[in-house]
């Protein structure tokens, strides 16, 4: 008996790796040589290609595709029907489909990943970052950026509790949580307690 849960509609090939508490709802299609951590929670509709590494506590929402080259850390959100791509010059004429053309993709822990997100190969979402709905992420985002539009730009700032924050003088407090965060520039914040 398996320490994980995979519904009895979910294909789970040999050789894939799956941790403690994992849970695999319906329809899903696990590929074999992937890794997905403890505690994770794998939506309806979900596939994860072979070579994919997926951190603890990860939880992917329904109608998400994890393709090769992607990693995501500990502690991820992956919102509804958000999309990772793999390969910069796709065509059909010209197959690139080889774990050599795939470009990785790295998203940092405790990152979040709003619903028909849409994450362009080759890109790092930092720790702590916030990726809203519907955005199209065509270059790195730093850590706790709160990141917005097509293209995808640094809108504001994100509280690890993912509240916004609001800087006065370089320096904002969570109205929620309290936790405190200092301006280091236009591109870099830090928590500070």
């Amino acid at each position: 008996m398996s320490d994980y849960f995979v519904h009895e509609s979910s294909y789970v090939d040999d050789g894939a790796r799956i941790g403690e508490g994992t849970k695999i709802w319906h329809f899903c299609h696990i590929s074999g040589d992937c890794e997905i951590g403890s505690h994770c929670s794998i939506g309806q509709n979900v596939y994860v290609a072979k070579n994919v590494k997926i951190g603890n506590h990860v939880k992917i929402q329904n109608n998400v595709s994890v393709y090769e080259g992607v990693i995501l850390e500990d502690y991820v959100f992956c919102g509804p029907s958000m999309v990772f791509t793999n390969v910069r010059t796709p065509r059909c004429a010209y197959p690139r489909n080889t774990s050599e053309d795939y470009v990785k993709t790295l998203v940092k822990r405790n990152a979040s990943i709003g619903a028909n997100a849409t994450i362009v190969c080759g890109v790092t979402i930092g720790e702590w970052a916030f990726v809203a709905a519907g955005a199209v992420v065509t270059k790195d985002v730093p850590p706790y950026a709160l990141v917005a539009g097509v293209p995808a730009r640094i809108i504001g700032w994100a509280c690890e509790c993912g509240v916004p924050l609001r800087f006065t003088d370089a320096h904002a407090l969570c109205p929620e949580c309290l936790k405190e965060y200092r301006k280091e520039n236009e591109a870099c914040i830090v928590r500070i307690k």
